[in-house]
């Protein structure tokens, strides 16, 4: 709604008021549409896990037929318990690792003047076009004859490495004062604490937001984890499902269960830290 003020020969101020239709109406529209697209197999999946075997696949979305048995099931026939610790542990010491050893190597990237800097940082940034697949065979081979196969060093170290938060990193170092950095510097601290005391702190914004990232793809963690590991003991939720999938093909009463359990953490987790995603993003130096 906008409105137009005219003046009359005597003076007087009259009000004429002329609607226009918003161009936003369409693009919040769709908006909404899409949303309810995204959520709904989420919504579907959690009411199916409470529906009895008779009827989950009924195609109702509310359950005729509550029942907690599902839940109880999947934590008393297999270890899943046991799943959820190996995922939480490995993807937590994954995270952490990363967030450490890629901060130290993007300041180093965007701040310290070497020899081949730029050189270093195109052959990282290359290895975002290489997919996963790929390099799948090579780095089995390698993780076996270091005696990485059937342990949490193989399931860890491999998946350290990550191109893209250095990127990321390295940008949003990049669009860092290099006042604050040069003030520390003549008061005398070198790169270690100008690294730890300044460009750390700032970058909790950043480093959040890659912290979830990171949980959540190594949470999510598949191809990897069934080449690299035998051991039952050892077993993620994600292999976990999968091979409760394969000895309940047709109780997807059981395997929507177990999917809600495996999807409530990383779901709780964005809900609580997406003030963080978001300002990560527009912090991030990606103009």
């Amino acid at each position: 709604m906008a409105s137009d003020t005219l003046t009359t020969g005597d003076g007087t101020r009259t009000g004429r008021r002329r609607r226009t239709r918003s161009p936003r109406a369409g693009l919040t529209a769709l908006a909404v549409v899409l949303s309810v697209i995204s959520v709904l197999p989420v919504l579907w999946m959690l009411t199916s896990s409470f529906k009895t075997r008779e009827t989950v696949t009924d195609g109702k979305l509310i359950p005729t037929d509550f029942t907690f048995d599902n839940f109880v099931y999947v934590f008393t026939e297999v270890p899943f318990a046991r799943y959820l610790w190996n995922s939480f542990f490995i993807s937590a010491v994954i995270t952490i690792a990363a967030l450490f050893f890629h901060s130290m190597a993007a300041y180093a990237l965007a701040r310290l003047r070497f020899p081949g800097r730029e050189k270093l940082f195109g052959v990282i940034f290359a290895t975002l076009l290489v997919t996963a697949p790929v390099v799948l065979i090579p780095l089995f081979m390698v993780a076996r004859e270091l005696g990485l196969l059937d342990s949490y060093a193989g399931l860890i170290i491999p998946a350290v490495f990550n191109a893209f938060g250095i990127f990321l990193l390295r940008q949003f170092y990049l669009g860092l004062p290099k006042e604050l950095e040069e003030a520390a510097v003549i008061d005398g601290c070198g790169h270690w604490r100008v690294y730890w005391n300044i460009v750390l702190p700032m970058s909790r914004p950043i480093l959040s937001a890659l912290a979830i990232f990171f949980f959540l793809a190594n949470w999510n963690a598949f191809v990897w984890p069934l080449v690299a590991t035998s051991d039952q003991d050892l077993t993620v939720v994600q292999l976990g499902i999968a091979s409760f999938q394969t000895q309940y093909t047709s109780n997807w009463n059981y395997i929507l269960a177990a999917a809600t359990v495996a999807a409530l953490p990383m779901l709780i987790l964005f809900f609580v830290f997406q003030r963080q995603i978001v300002e990560s993003v527009k912090t991030s130096g990606i103009k």
